[in-house]
């Protein structure tokens, strides 16, 4: 019974170390701490996924936790960046959204047709012959702050998607975490098109639902709207 017992739980190990959590704010190349900025998410021990888009845990995964943070200062046209408590293991692409908060993001839920992508780190075909995943092996990603992003309080959203089991309908796994920030010495732009988060998929796009290995895609969608880049 105890060697069943060592052996199932041995195999689930490859499983929680192929999985990860992005818990801490990089600004300017220096890195925060875990959970100071970033909302404590309900797998902050377990690494495990999100896999439904149409879930309240796939805005910011703190159903559980309810958590907030501290609010850091990110300078508009500066770098800024998630790291993960491990590297991105699976094939898959990235994404990163923000929305405005109305007054203090600290209380704020980030509800409503709000969030725009600032950033995105896609696939890398060759029409049919391969594809490549520029995201796995990366521990931070990492982004530049629109410089001409409005000041004020914002969430910043980062979801990495996981590809290996995405041939059936809920098989990618979306691995996502909400920081706190304050823009300072913004611009006037009008960041958009705005979406809501959930919402902003419904699970069947072609980059979400499909089978990377075979056939090879010979192109790749990467799902949501457009950068908005300012």
């Amino acid at each position: 019974m105890f060697k069943s017992l060592y052996f199932g739980l041995l195999a689930l190990v490859p499983l929680v170390f192929s999985h990860y959590t992005f818990p801490a704010l990089v600004v300017n190349g220096a890195r925060g701490g875990d959970w100071v900025n970033v909302r404590m998410t309900n797998n902050h021990y377990s690494n495990g996924p999100v896999t439904d888009v149409k879930s309240i845990d796939f805005r910011c995964y703190t159903s559980e936790t309810n958590a907030n943070a501290t609010t850091v200062n990110v300078a508009a046209g500066s770098q800024l960046g998630f790291a993960a408590n491990g590297n991105i293991y699976h094939p898959g692409v990235v994404n990163v959204y923000m929305a405005k908060a109305p007054g203090d993001v600290s209380s704020w839920d980030g509800s409503g047709s709000v969030w725009f992508k600032v950033y995105q780190l896609s696939a890398v075909t060759n029409g049919g012959s391969s594809i490549s995943w520029p995201a796995t092996a990366l521990n931070t990603v990492t982004f530049t702050v629109p410089r001409n992003l409005p000041s004020g309080q914002y969430l910043v959203r980062v979801e990495a998607i996981a590809l290996h089991s995405a041939s059936t309908y809920g098989g990618a796994q979306f691995y996502i975490s909400c920081g706190q920030i304050n823009v300072t010495g913004g611009g006037s732009g009008n960041p958009g098109p705005k979406v809501a988060i959930p919402g902003v998929y419904t699970g069947n796009e072609p980059g979400i639902l499909l089978n990377i290995y075979y056939p090879v895609p010979a192109t790749y969608t990467q799902p949501g709207p457009a950068v908005w880049s300012g």
